[in-house]
């Protein structure tokens, strides 16, 4: 599992407040092209490409490019959860040199999308431009695909399938351990259930939506024994669920829950819908 340490929030209000005013005021916010090469505007990423497999980009994931003086550029963005700026020098209309600048280092739920963001956004980069669309690609193959199409709108939390991929506590954001990947997943039902998997048993259980919080009654689940990373998971959730309300967020496709007052949260990521 990874951890990351959360980052001084002056420099997370720095980064945020920078990639507003480059989607902001740029003379109108339409993507588009450098004077004679390169391009501008704001762009959600829709997914990177990383030795042939496809990752895809949380909602939040973003990059604006300012013009700035001749071939050069600003560019500011965030890796999906943590912020960043670059220094972007346009070679020519199909090259790009991108020189890493600050980011913000809070623990996220999606680090492996994070960290391949991060290191695919820098050094020279090949520039592809289509209509809607901006593809940057690594010397290596990788690829960054760009548009400007709005990112998707957020999941609803009911009648959504939950699958849980990170467990919180505190300042410390840990993915899901191995062996445990996707097995702990749960649905919010219309009719004021809950059920799924705990990440070993099954269970089932009564649930009430009010606002942003949402309680869980009572536990009935299924009774084998549970070992490592998938008991690790379960016995989280298992806590979760029975610790009282639970604050809920939903950004794009991901859920935060968070037992209130005290940190402990997971994040999930949505599967699919549930007629």
């Amino acid at each position: 599992m990874r951890t990351l340490p959360l980052f001084p929030a002056a420099l997370v209000a720095v980064l945020a407040l920078s990639v507003t005013a480059t989607a902001c005021g740029d003379g109108g916010g339409t993507p588009g092209t450098s004077p004679g090469r390169g391009f501008s505007g704001s762009w959600s990423v829709e997914s990177l490409t990383v030795d042939g497999k496809v990752l895809s980009a949380p909602a939040a994931a973003r990059l604006s490019v300012e013009p700035g003086k001749g071939h050069e550029a600003e560019a500011t963005g965030n890796y999906g959860c943590n912020g960043f700026t670059a220094a972007v020098v346009f070679d020519s209309a199909a090259t790009m040199t991108v020189s890493p600048g600050a980011h913000t280092e809070m623990a996220c739920p999606d680090l492996p999308f994070e960290t391949a963001f991060a290191k695919l956004f820098q050094g020279r980069l090949t520039v592809e431009r289509g209509q809607e669309k901006v593809t940057l690609k690594g010397p290596d193959g990788s690829v960054i695909a760009l548009t400007s199409k709005p990112p998707a709108p957020a999941a609803p939390l009911v009648a959504t399938q939950w699958t849980v991929d990170s467990l919180i506590k505190g300042e410390t954001a840990s993915s899901v351990p191995a062996g445990a990947e996707g097995r702990a997943r749960f649905t919010v039902a219309a009719d004021g259930t809950v059920s799924g998997n705990l990440g070993c048993n099954r269970f089932n259980a009564s649930a009430a939506v009010e606002g942003n919080r949402l309680t869980v009654g009572p536990l009935t689940t299924t009774r084998m024994a549970c070992e490592g990373g998938p008991g690790e998971v379960e016995r989280a959730l298992t806590e979760l669920f029975g610790s009282g309300p639970l604050d809920w967020k939903v950004q794009g496709d991901a859920l935060t829950l968070t037992a209130t007052g005290s940190g402990t949260a997971v994040t999930a990521k949505a599967a699919s819908a549930v007629e």
